[in-house]
């Protein structure tokens, strides 16, 4: 293998750093056999199998049998990211662990999760870490959900107290199994983290909901700063991409939530095999639904058993699309390579309160 420059490496090399040279895959995860969970701070009392003899692990803090990834494409050195690696960033990996916690970080294996854990900032996924649907591109476990951990709110905002966070970032798996979706956990994790965290602003990234507008209420009432959801790829690809998710109930979805007044949030993936216009349109359909911030960034297939990248969309292009994004009337547009949804998220407010004057 030829040598990478110093403090540089393909982002293939970053996740084999993480996970051992292996990633997590979704849908070839061995079960692990039955045993207990060794974590003592972690009360659920499941054990880490799952009846179903092809379901990933039950147990919430199980790891799980990775895959090898595989990308057909070679990738460019503009995928090329410096590691880092502080005390910060362990001090927050036992935050999150110590809780029996998930993020987005490790589960969605986000490129920037070295960067943020030494920044001590982490996006929480709650409801679990396994999602009831399926998508093609998301690198979540996905099969029968374990019912929601009901001291998950006050662990995590416990977990945002003690690493100091001014700005936390909330998302989850999908529960198309719960009657509301999850939307009362989401509530009372809202209110949770404002009670232990009074200084701490909040932004949620939530599912569709399938745009029941008595559940997004039930979030919403809990006043969060900015409310997210991802349309993800353009419509075209939906359907191709997306597990049981339609394009327009996304947009419904962030119509509710621009329409209640509260700060709407919204990102897609590029090289997917969608076209310029194409990402153009998504953009004004976002923006025509009352989206505030929207965030770009290079889809990078997980496991060979994934979506497939069809295109790297160069830096250029990328800035274009955020000079585009804003000339609509966004308020915020983060677009660039590695950009991931909740990346710099404290700055994205910050826009729309300066830019757009919303509070």
């Amino acid at each position: 293998m030829p040598k990478v420059p110093k403090h540089q490496e393909s982002l293939t090399a970053v996740e084999e750093r993480h996970f051992g040279g292996e990633v997590l895959g979704a849908e070839s995860a061995t079960p692990m056999p039955n045993r207990e969970c060794s974590n003592s701070n972690c009360t659920s009392g499941h054990s880490m199998s799952s009846d179903a003899p092809d379901a990933p692990p039950a147990h919430a803090c199980a790891p799980h049998k990775p895959l090898r990834r595989s990308d057909h494409l070679r990738k460019p050195d503009w995928l090329k990211i410096s590691l880092r690696s502080t005390t910060d960033t362990a001090e927050v990996e036992q935050i999150v662990e110590g809780r029996c916690l998930h993020t987005i970080c490790t589960s969605g294996m986000c490129p920037n999760k070295a960067e943020c854990w030494s920044r001590r900032t982490a996006t929480f996924m709650i409801l679990g870490d396994i999602c009831t649907r399926n998508c093609r591109f998301c690198a979540t476990l996905s099969g029968r959900p374990l019912p929601p951990d009901q001291d998950e709110p006050e662990k995590v905002a416990e977990s945002v107290r003690l690493m100091g966070l001014k700005h936390a970032v909330v998302t989850s798996v999908t529960r198309d199994d719960l009657p509301d979706h999850g939307a009362a956990i989401w509530a009372r994790t809202v209110e949770a983290i404002r009670r232990e965290n009074p200084e701490t602003t909040i932004e949620l990234l939530i599912s569709d909901m399938d745009a029941r507008p008595e559940l997004i209420d039930v979030v919403l009432a809990s006043r969060p700063d900015i409310v997210g959801h991802n349309i993800e790829t353009v419509e075209r690809l939906t359907p191709e991409v997306r597990s049981r998710a339609k394009y327009r109930t996304s947009l419904a979805t962030l119509r509710h939530i621009a329409d209640s007044g509260a700060v709407a949030k919204s990102g897609l993936m590029v090289g997917l095999g969608e076209s310029e216009e194409e990402v153009l349109t998504t953009l004004r359909d976002l923006r025509e639904a009352g989206v505030s911030i929207v965030t770009l960034g290079q889809y990078l297939r997980p496991t060979k058993e994934h979506y497939p990248v069809k295109d790297y969309i160069t830096p250029q292009k990328f800035e274009e699309y955020r000079l585009k994004a804003l000339e609509m009337g966004f308020c915020y547009c983060a677009s660039a390579p590695l950009v991931r949804s909740s990346y710099l998220a404290d700055a994205a407010l910050d826009a729309v309160r300066k830019v757009c004057k919303k509070e």
